[in-house]
């Protein structure tokens, strides 16, 4: 286990030099703070003041104590969404009472793939299926289904994504 701090918005690791954690760029805290032992799977997250857990299920030679990354894919996913429809009824004063968005992810052959652009290979597939419940018009429903692949994550997943790594400053500490 490790000891995880959290002071002003920024988390702090016991044992690592936390300036090159909470300030990688010397610009801002980053927002998503892992730290993992190399003997295993299991990672303890910080983000902000919320400690999370992540792992690998036993059958892919982890401990299956936490979700798995993409298990965390398709939370984030599915928890924008969710929020996302929410807000929008809320603002519209319509009668949406509950929403469930249950989601699953696949790897499937892009020949099989019609929509898609890329045509050989594999592609990754996410199937969201969102339930709505309360007195919605067939309209009202139509439009809050529209608005849910507009959430901020879907965006973010079917845009173009640079993602930049680099390693971290060496430690000074012993």
């Amino acid at each position: 286990m490790f000891s995880i701090a959290v002071v002003s918005g920024q988390a702090y690791i016991a044992g690592m030099d936390n300036s090159t954690v909470t300030n990688q760029t010397n610009t801002k805290p980053a927002n998503v703070v892992v730290r993992g032992d190399a003997g295993g799977f299991l990672q303890e997250v910080v983000s902000g003041k919320h400690n999370l857990r992540a792992d690998e299920p036993v059958s892919a030679g982890g401990s299956d104590a936490a979700p798995g990354p993409y298990d965390y894919l398709l939370i984030a996913l599915g928890v924008c969404t969710s929020m996302t429809v929410g807000l929008y009824a809320r603002r519209k004063q319509w009668p949406l009472e509950n929403i469930i968005v249950s989601l699953r992810h696949s790897r499937i052959h892009a020949k099989d793939c019609e929509e898609c652009d890329t045509k050989e290979g594999m592609l990754d597939q996410i199937d969201t299926e969102i339930e709505l419940t309360g007195s919605l018009t067939a309209e009202q429903h139509a439009k809050l289904m529209e608005i849910a692949a507009k959430c901020p994550v879907h965006r973010t997943l079917t845009s173009e994504i640079n993602i930049r790594l680099r390693a971290a400053p060496k430690s000074t500490a012993s």
